[in-house]
Formats: structure tokens, C-alpha cells, sequence
């Protein structure tokens, strides 16, 4: 787990993407590198058999040009591709990144990203793709395949790149979400930022063992300076309330938990939490 590595497909979101891949690449001391899938389906790598498709006494002329205009949409669509990666290499190295790497593949993303995952630390991807830019609170159907797929922290940009200065951590106590404050704790990511751990629930000794428990683990990380709060109400709403109240530069959390956390993560309410990535982005661990 080597590379910060940052999907982009030139859609509105990109710019926002390359930044935030840019500023976990230098916190991190990571190499920096953009990928941009080709999906195989909409350019396929050879010309497609259009014969069936004609019918009999057709001119092959007519075959011969619909073969060359798939081809020439799949050169189009790779020139385009590297102008891509060009300009989001130009905006990392601005923005501070000596040696971005740049990557095109040809075939399905999700698929792509199982192959390389065992490079990847930290995977940087927009809630929407190009195809998503004028459908409000959509979530990409890309991404939510590779939430779903990929086992590697997963960082959700919103449109317009800040630097956070704080990060709010949802806490369930589960032995997943203890790990996840083990990993907040153990990585230059998040050093030196304010820290706020919060639970879901009606307040009891328990809770409060457990907050203890994350407040201490993080506190004992220098760096880290660390407020504690346990929230009544739905999880979605408590969450996103509180993140609002507090100015949270980021949200992180388990992808998987065992308690009302994994309800909130697992399933729709996955999807209702992405799409509340407007202005914060969102750090899903696994």
C-alpha cells in the first residue's frame, strides 16, 4: 500500500479530487498518482462485429464506416484521456507534488482498482462522475460499486477543495470502529488537526468508557487534540448536524461497523450519507 491514487474523468468535480489526492499525498509523504478508466463497454479495445446488425444486401461500404467511426471515437476518447492526465498533473505540481504519476487503463474501474490494490493507501474518488454532474445528490454508480468492492480507506471529495483543520470521527465502540481510531491515531494524515469523536445514543457509563477509551488512544498521538460528544437521535441527521454545527473539515468512519453505525453505513443509508458530501469530504475506512 504504496500510492495515493486519485480516479478522475474530466468531470466537474476532477479539480477538486486532484487537490485533496494532492494534499493526502504530501501529508502522507505517498507518491501521488491519477488514474483515468476507459470503460470498455462504451470504447471497446477492437471494432465490434456490426454484421448481424446490417441486415442482407447492405454495402459494406456502410459496414466499413460505422467500424471506422468507433474507432476513431475510441482515439478520440484516449487523446482525450491523456490531456486529462496532463492537466491534472500540472495542477499536483502546483500545487507542491514533485513526481506525480499518470496512468490510463482500458476496461472496467472496478476491476482496474482490484488489480492495483494492493499499491493503494489511500483511494481519492468524486461522489459523481461526468455523468453525474447535472443530477443534484445523485451518487455515481461507480462509486458506490467501489465502496462496496474495495478494501482500502476510501476519501469522497465534495466539489470545491479546503484543507480540513478538523475531523469528526463516528464511534460506535465496536472492535471495527476501534480499529479506525487506531488508524486515525497511527497516520500522518490527520496530525496536528482537531479531533472530535462522537457516538450516537441515550448517554450511559458504557458510552462514556468508550469515548474515554478513543480520547485517550488519540491523545496519546502527538498531535492530537481531542473533543468528545455522544449525540441523541437518527444517526444520519445527529451526524450531519453536528458536523455542521462544529465547522468539520472532514468525516471519518468505518465502512462496516455492528451497531446503529452499521445501519447508517451499510446499505441506502450509505447512499444517504454520500450524498450529504457538499462542501466535507468523507473518509471511509475498511
Amino acid at each position: 500500500m504504496t500510492n495515493v491514487v486519485a480516479c478522475i474523468d474530466g468531470s466537474n468535480i476532477t479539480p477538486a479530487v486532484c487537490d485533496y489526492a494532492a494534499w493526502a499525498s504530501l501529508r502522507l509523504g505517498a507518491p501521488l498518482k491519477f488514474l483515468h478508466v476507459l470503460d470498455k463497454a462504451e470504447y471497446p479495445t477492437a471494432p465490434k462485429n456490426l454484421s448481424g446488425n446490417i441486415g442482407l444486401g447492405s454495402r459494406e461500404s456502410l459496414l466499413n464506416e460505422l467500424t471506422a467511426l468507433d474507432e476513431k471515437r475510441g482515439k478520440i476518447a484516449l487523446e482525450h484521456g491523456h490531456l486529462l492526465l496532463e492537466e491534472a498533473k500540472a495542477r499536483a505540481l502546483a500545487f507542491g507534488i514533485t513526481d506525480p504519476i499518470c496512468r490510463q487503463r482500458h476496461g472496467d474501474l472496478v476491476d482496474t482498482l482490484i488489480e492495483m490494490e494492493n499499491d493503494i493507501r489511500l483511494l481519492v474518488m468524486g461522489k459523481q462522475g461526468s455523468v453525474g454532474d447535472t443530477i443534484g445528490d445523485h451518487v455515481g454508480n461507480n462509486l458506490e460499486r467501489v465502496v462496496r468492492t474495495m478494501h482500502r480507506p476510501i476519501l469522497v471529495t465534495p466539489q470545491t477543495f479546503k484543507a480540513p483543520s478538523s475531523i469528526m470521527i463516528a464511534f460506535d465502540g465496536s472492535a471495527t470502529t476501534r480499529k479506525g481510531v487506531e488508524m486515525v491515531a497511527g497516520s500522518p494524515l490527520f496530525k496536528g488537526l482537531l479531533c472530535h469523536v462522537v457516538m450516537v445514543g441515550n448517554a450511559s457509563k458504557e458510552l462514556t468508557e468508550h469515548l474515554n477509551w478513543a480520547k485517550n488512544t488519540l491523545e496519546a498521538t502527538t498531535g492530537f487534540t481531542v473533543t468528545t460528544a455522544v449525540l441523541a437521535g437518527e444517526v444520519k441527521h445527529a451526524l450531519c448536524d453536528y458536523r455542521d454545527q462544529h465547522a468539520i473539515g472532514m468525516v471519518v468512519m468505518g465502512a462496516y461497523g455492528h451497531s446503529k453505525i452499521r445501519q447508517f453505513l451499510v446499505g441506502s443509508t450509505t447512499t444517504k450519507m454520500i450524498q450529504h458530501t457538499t462542501q466535507v469530504p468523507l473518509l471511509l475506512l475498511r
